[in-house]
């Protein structure tokens, strides 16, 4: 994963009082910037999960101000990727077997409900789509990067055509959260063969308008997931 570039015309240092008074816009998008640059350290694991985020290092490498870095690190722990501790400072957040066990509950009850939504009102256009991004897990079983990359479009595109954004952001969320695990399910031997296989079954139950059926794998093939995440 290629960590984003920080291009910033501006620092919060450049910037005079009135202009953060008045609500300036690239203080926003500054912020943005750097909690997209530490998500891609965090889900890449440049920072590993337990480390402590040098505030007063990262400030100086990205050439801005201590108080946009905080406001980037306040989004990161609303997100779950960052946890904030009293006088110790941020550190990356660290997932425990039980973390695991609530992610995969909560994925397995949004998604399989997302399933069977989609389901039964998918167009002919979306399912095409959903085809198209199936493919690409076909296509790319050999290489696991590549694999989990496609896997995560096709589940997050099928989310959205199930149409709850709410339901879009809290998966989002989770998986950011699900990432932080050094063990990630996919990687587990064999686990990318049998996660394809269930894929085809629910791409099946697309086919076919079968939401009960959609619904059932769905839970199933996170069920596994979850398994596989919990081997050691």
């Amino acid at each position: 994963m290629t960590e984003p570039t920080l291009t910033l015309t501006s620092t919060a240092l450049d910037r005079t009082p009135a202009d953060s008074a008045a609500g300036a816009l690239p203080d926003r998008a500054l912020y943005e910037q750097v909690a997209e640059a530490l998500r891609t350290r965090i889900l890449s694991h440049r920072l590993a999960p337990g480390s402590w985020i040098d505030e007063k290092a990262l400030a100086v490498e990205y050439g801005i101000s201590r108080t946009p870095l905080r406001e980037a690190l306040k989004v990161l722990a609303a997100e779950g990727l960052v946890t904030m501790k009293l006088r110790r400072g941020a550190y990356v957040t660290e997932v425990s077997a039980r973390d695991l066990t609530e992610v995969f509950h909560l994925l397995a009850l949004l998604e399989s409900d997302a399933a069977a939504a989609a389901a039964s009102r998918l167009t002919p256009e979306q399912l095409a789509e959903l085809e198209t991004l199936h493919e690409q897990l076909e296509r790319n079983l050999g290489d696991r990067d590549r694999f989990f990359a496609a896997n995560e479009r096709f589940h997050l595109r099928l989310l959205e055509l199930a149409d709850n954004r709410w339901r879009v952001q809290m998966v989002a969320d989770l998986r950011k959260v699900m990432k932080l695990n050094r063990h990630h399910s996919l990687f587990k031997q064999g686990r990318l063969e049998a996660s394809l296989n269930e894929h085809r079954q629910l791409m099946a139950a697309l086919r076919a308008r079968d939401a009960e059926q959609a619904q059932q794998l769905m839970r199933r093939h996170l069920a596994n997931g979850e398994e596989a995440a919990a081997m050691r």
